[in-house]
């Protein structure tokens, strides 16, 4: 049996710490350092990039890290995959051999091709495969805009060849986040395709620590108790040979790992239970957590299924141009000055049907008898679309400067005029996983297909069928079951009651995320925020009052999309994902929170009736402040 393989993560997206690389190196021992670069919007941003220069399209960042440690990386035999290379890796492959030669070094370099459907889009049209959006079911050819980037989301298989081939190196292209993780883990213990609990136990491990320092305190929940954010580590996975991993970091970096911080970045941008990868699909309702002592959470049990016979695609499309100007309002009258200025905005632009879209988001972020100007403020924010990137620049932008000095009391701008901008949207799609076919090419110029053959092999290796666990519970003690058992009878009581059954179980109004934690982002035009409970008491009562319809009352703004509700009781979680919340994905969303990144604090703001039985005995209220029954028609005393 071999030794767990060490993985370290020094990236979480295009932008992250550029020191995060060399701390992770100096830090304490790993065997291989990854990132991640791409976030679905990063492809378009890469595509602008290359537009300017054909030379670029990748992560230039990446190269600046490789100055820094690429020395160290050879000394001590760590090997380095990543998916900087975007939508030009041999570009990226030879930027990190010249960064080499700079430095006096013999390093090998590999890359990975073979992700770019955008040539074949005519000849996949031609064959049936119309790339049909996932979320909406529109065809491609059916939305009259031009397709910039399509790109498969390639798998681990090609990064095993490339490391079996001696690379020191290996640059990929578009391929899952997770893959980052898998790709060495297999390569390291030898797994086989059909390996499908092992592999799916590194895309549980790999998906924790994709997003860097989130799997360590950052965007947590419950910040307030994690120490050294201000500068927190970055995680580690030891992948081991049966696939189970521990997630931990370098000692005496800030931050934290814990049951916590590793349940919240398993519910990040996830949907359903099952969760496709290109190698195989990942049972997330199988994943059992355990605290494997400080700075360290084990992962096990994940079962995997066979791999799905088609890849995603991540095509962007040219949208248009939009532009925004914000308008503050201040003190009284605020409705009627925000009403005011869109009919003054409108006449003097001949309408709002000039335009493809035009959003009116009025931010009410003012206070009554506020103690500071800026407490008194609201903000009316418009944005318009249009197909005509003069209509939507300065035309529409110095119409709405124009109204400075004829508008209402106090009418300022956040922003001068500006022209507008392009926007992107992203098209999420599926072709089969047969007409994808990932190349590698070595340091010595040889080329090697890798097709993706895994979904092939499942007959052969087919497990047998994973059942839905009814309730799969975190490992405690006898005692603490006991503990958590009576608590979870008087949860389920309270629950009762704000349904009516029980009356008078105390309760306190209070925020949802005094007790229950949160973590939301975007995939595509759906948000997804996932909601957890730190005990057995807290998960009874969350699982059953958390339905639907209740969240729904929790999220107006859910009220005519749809949205599906997942449990997993294994991590004492839901997740809800809210599609087309988003619209046509970041680039093209109104919202002020593109990427919905705010949507679980949110949540975890509103007022719900807590059972006093789950509320921390620091915020528990005399007898007398007890909350009164919620109002008929009410679900488990959430608003309407």
């Amino acid at each position: 049996m071999s030794d767990p393989i060490r993985i370290a993560n020094c990236s979480g997206f295009y932008g992250d710490r550029l020191s995060a690389a060399r701390e992770m190196v100096e830090g304490g021992p790993i065997d291989v350092l990854t990132g991640d670069w791409l976030a679905e919007l990063t492809m378009l941003i890469l595509w602008k990039s290359r537009q300017a220069d054909p030379t670029k399209g990748y992560a230039r960042t990446f190269l600046t890290q490789m100055e820094q440690v690429l020395g160290t990386c050879v000394d001590r035999g760590i090997k380095v995959v990543t998916n900087a290379g975007g939508l030009n890796p041999a570009g990226l492959a030879d930027e990190v051999r010249h960064v080499a030669e700079r430095l006096g070094l013999d390093v090998a370099v590999a890359h990975v091709e073979g992700d770019d459907l955008l040539p074949r889009l005519d000849e996949l049209a031609a064959a049936g495969h119309r790339l049909d959006n996932l979320d909406t079911g529109q065809h491609l050819a059916e939305r009259g805009a031009e397709v910039v980037t399509a790109n498969a989301y390639l798998g681990a298989w090609p990064i095993v060849e490339a490391l079996d081939g001696g690379a020191d190196v290996v640059v990929c292209p578009r391929i899952t986040d997770a893959s980052l993780v898998v790709g060495p883990a297999a390569w390291h213990h030898r797994w086989s395709p059909t390996d499908w609990d092992r592999l799916a136990g590194a895309v549980a491990a790999g998906h924790v620590i994709e997003c860097g320092p989130q799997a360590t305190g950052g965007n947590y929940a419950f910040f307030t108790e994690v120490s050294g954010l201000e500068h927190p580590g970055f995680p580690i996975a030891e992948v081991a040979e049966d696939g189970s991993s521990v997630i931990t970091k370098h000692p005496g970096t800030g931050g934290e790992v814990s049951l916590g911080t590793v349940t919240a970045q398993l519910l990040y941008e996830i949907a359903g239970p099952e969760y496709p990868n290109t190698d195989v699909v990942a049972r997330f309702d199988t994943i059992s957590l355990t605290d494997d002592g400080p700075d360290r959470v084990r992962l096990s049990g994940t079962r995997g299924e066979p791999a799905p016979d088609h890849v995603k695609v991540c095509v962007n499309l040219l949208g248009g141009w939009r532009n925004t100007m914000t308008f503050v309002l201040t003190g009284l009258d605020i409705e009627a000055k925000a009403a005011l200025t869109l009919a003054a905005l409108e006449q003097a632009l001949g309408g709002r049907d000039q335009f493809d879209a035009f959003d009116v988001t009025l931010i009410r972020s003012d206070h009554p008898d506020a103690p500071t100007n800026a407490e008194a403020t609201a903000q009316l924010r418009i944005t318009v679309k249009d197909r005509d990137g003069k209509r939507v620049g300065r035309a529409f932008s110095d119409a709405a400067t124009e109204l400075a000095l004829a508008g209402y009391p106090g009418l300022h701008l956040t922003a001068p005029p500006t022209a507008g901008t392009s926007y992107g949207i992203y098209w999420p799609a599926l072709v089969p996983a047969s007409l994808v076919t990932p190349e590698v090419v070595h340091p010595d110029g040889r080329r090697v297909p890798v097709p993706h053959s895994a979904f092939e092999h499942a007959e052969a290796g087919q497990p047998q069928p994973v059942p839905r666990p009814a309730d799969i519970a975190p490992q405690a003690s006898q005692a603490s079951q006991a503990s958590q058992a009576s608590q979870a009878s008087q949860a389920s009581q309270a629950s009762q009651a704000s349904h009516g059954a029980v009356p008078h179980v105390p309760a306190r109004r209070l925020p949802l995320g005094t007790i229950i934690g949160a973590r939301s982002g975007d995939k595509g035009g759906n948000a997804n925020v996932g909601l957890w409970a730190r005990d057995e008491a807290g998960w009874a009562w969350l699982r059953s009052t958390l339905t639907t319809t209740a969240f729904r009352a929790l999220l107006p703004e859910a009220d005519d999309l749809r949205v599906d509700r997942y449990e997993l009781p294994n991590l004492r979680a839901l997740n809800f994902v809210v599609v087309g919340l988003l619209g046509e994905g970041v680039a093209a969303s109104t919202r002020p929170d593109p990427q919905a990144k705010g949507l679980g604090e949110y949540l975890r703001s509103r007022l719900v009736d807590v059972p006093l039985a789950l509320v921390p005995a620091d915020r528990r209220a005399p007898e007398t402040a007890r909350v009164p029954d919620p109002p008929a028609g009410s679900e488990s005393g959430l608003p309407h």
